[in-house]
């Protein structure tokens, strides 16, 4: 034969394996047969000119052993995609047998994560007039079809009739997770792969703890390796080798988990235990744990403390600028929070898919709308009473009243719920024993904004400046020009838009109704009376203190039995101390 017809054949032949191999790779799954019909002729007509080879220069065979490589590779890949077809359309028809072999074997593929978590989900479904497996998603129609490898192209529109759900069982959803937790491990994001982790690690048998095992010589993260570590830890503590066993109950009692410390204290049970020194380091790691546990505690005591006292501050600062400094016994001033809190609710109405931007533009529009019902209070009403205290407390009640009709009127008398954004929602979980809410965190945070806010209003500007002055001589004030009947409103309608302020805060953590301010009037006067009436330092610390004392209270003697013994504290309290913790002091004291 001519060595250039022969050399001429083989470059076109390894054109032709180059260009089945894409085919093959990039073709669809379900179709993946074709491609080994198109290979065979290839190679067909490549065996038929392998006479030749003996008798072909090198440069012939540079183009001959590449072929071969193509061809053996694509062809292995062909026969494997094969595998991967049948896996599938087993998972699609077949029994539940059927179904968890498929499972498996999709699970030792890369390309099925996004399936498997779709069938988790219970989103992968069965295209009955294609015969394919499709992800649905909810759409006006019915379904969206999706590709279940790519996810995003939508391959058409359909009635829900027009596809049929997959049955699952409990134990293929064991099967299922832990394929996904296989496939997940080797994820480039550490919180897939710690995920995971914990989803092997809920039915591990042999062949996942082989898996965390090589995952463990190369894993870089903290807070994986630590979990794989457990995982190991308490599958030793069900084997037969005792010093494993020790090593385990060491290692784990330092850990901060609900299924250490439950795996732990069923070892410390005499009759669930027959080796008597496992049963011994078993109590003492879960003495060292429970100790833990106690501290986690109180930890968490003082944080619900703090939140509450958090709430009491914001409903009380208001109050202790309106009490304490113009000395009006404002009854109406939990419905001046109830009103802010209705503004939030108005505000998550008019913005229903934006939340928490309708959070935040729901404070300065409480702030503003509690200011002006405030002021005109003390224009309309107030100012006719100053120096009659008795008379001041029963219009400022009548006014509360008037203030709930009308609510319930606009509103209606039921409860509105405020929803909560995402960044709001959940909690801080630091370990399995130790959590905080994040709205009480950040009504905590919110709080102490507040505070300073109104301190640095006090002190760096003209109103503050005003406010101070009247307060300590408001017959000097007026003579020394400061228009006080001016300064009197301003002075209320900030003490109101503070208590707006504090009624965002609440809406995020209690129902929104026309009560909502009768609640916290009491303990708002309170806690201003328990620091110091006029003083916003003792205010911020009586409602931390008070909050810290009702949450350490309540367990032993229940919420509202821990309130008595709170209010009976600060009324023996006053009895030695009239003027609370931080009394004023100059002349502020002796107006």
């Amino acid at each position: 034969m001519n060595p250039n017809y022969l050399e001429n054949r083989l470059k076109t032949l390894f054109s032709q394996a180059l260009s089945a191999a894409p085919a093959a790779k990039l073709m669809p799954p379900l179709t993946m047969g074709l491609a080994p019909r198109r290979l065979m002729g290839v190679f067909q007509r490549f065996t038929a000119l392998g006479y030749a080879m003996r008798s072909r220069l090198p440069k012939t065979a540079c183009y001959a052993v590449p072929t071969l490589a193509l061809l053996f590779a694509v062809t292995a890949q062909a026969q494997t995609a094969d595998a991967f077809s049948q896996a599938l359309e087993q998972l699609r028809v077949g029994n539940m047998s059927e179904r968890e072999q498929a499972i498996v074997q999709l699970g030792e593929d890369g390309r099925s994560l996004k399936l498997l978590r779709a069938l988790r989900d219970g989103q992968l479904m069965d295209w009955k007039t294609e015969s394919r497996l499709v992800i649905a998603v909810d759409s006006v129609k019915g379904y969206a079809l999706r590709d279940p490898f790519d996810g995003k192209a939508v391959l058409a529109e359909v009635d829900k009739d027009a596809v049929g759900k997959l049955n699952m069982t409990n134990k293929l959803r064991g099967v299922l997770s832990k394929a996904i937790g296989g496939l997940q491990l080797n994820a480039e994001s550490a919180d897939v792969r710690l995920e995971a982790v914990k989803a092997i690690a809920k039915a591990a048998d042999d062949n996942a703890l082989q898996l965390l095992r090589k995952r463990l010589e190369r894993e870089n993260d903290a807070a994986v390796l630590a979990a794989i570590q457990e995982a190991l830890w308490l599958r030793d503590l069900n084997g037969d080798d005792k010093p494993a066993r020790l090593a385990a109950i060491q290692a784990l009692k330092t850990r901060n988990s609900q299924d250490a410390y439950n795996r732990l204290r069923q070892l410390a049970e005499a009759d669930a235990e027959a080796d008597s020194e496992v049963t011994e380091q078993a109590k003492a790691a879960v003495k060292k744990i429970e100790s833990r546990l106690q501290n986690y505690a109180a930890i968490e005591t003082v944080f619900f403390g703090l939140s509450l006292g958090a709430v009491l501050v914001l409903a009380a600062i208001g109050l202790a600028i309106t009490f304490g400094v113009m000395g009006i016994i404002n009854m109406a001033h939990g419905e001046l929070m109830m009103l802010g809190a209705y503004t939030t609710y108005v505000m998550q109405q008019l913005l229903p898919n934006y939340l928490g931007t309708a959070l935040i533009l729901s404070i300065p529009m409480a702030f503003l709308v509690a200011a002006l019902v405030g002021i005109g209070i003390e224009r309309g009403i107030i100012r006719f009473l100053y120096g009659r205290p008795l008379e001041t407390l029963l219009a400022t009640f009548g006014v509360s009243l008037f203030l709930q009709q009308a609510v319930r009127s606009i509103f209606s008398p039921l409860n509105r719920s405020v929803s909560t954004p995402d960044w709001m929602s959940g909690s801080w979980q630091i370990n399995d024993f130790l959590s905080l809410t994040w709205n009480r965190f950040y009504i905590l945070i919110f709080c102490l904004l507040v505070f300073t806010a109104l301190l640095q209003i006090l002190k760096r500007t003209k109103l503050g400046l005003e406010v101070r002055a009247v307060a300590q001589n408001r017959g000097m004030a007026r003579a020394m020009g400061i228009p006080t009947s001016r300064v009197d409103a301003m002075t209320f309608g900030l003490g109101s838009g503070i208590a707006g302020v504090a009624g965002v805060a609440l809406s995020q953590i209690t129902n929104v109704g026309p009560n909502l301010g009768q609640a916290y009037i009491v303990d708002s006067f309170m806690v201003v009376v328990f620091g110091g009436v006029g003083n916003l330092f003792g205010t911020l610390v009586a409602g931390f203190s008070l909050g810290i004392a009702n949450k350490v209270l309540e367990p032993y003697a229940g919420a509202v039995l821990a309130k008595i013994l709170v209010l009976v504290f600060i009324i023996l309290f006053i009895q030695k101390k009239p003027r609370g913790l931080f009394p004023q002091k100059g002349r502020a004291a002796d107006g």
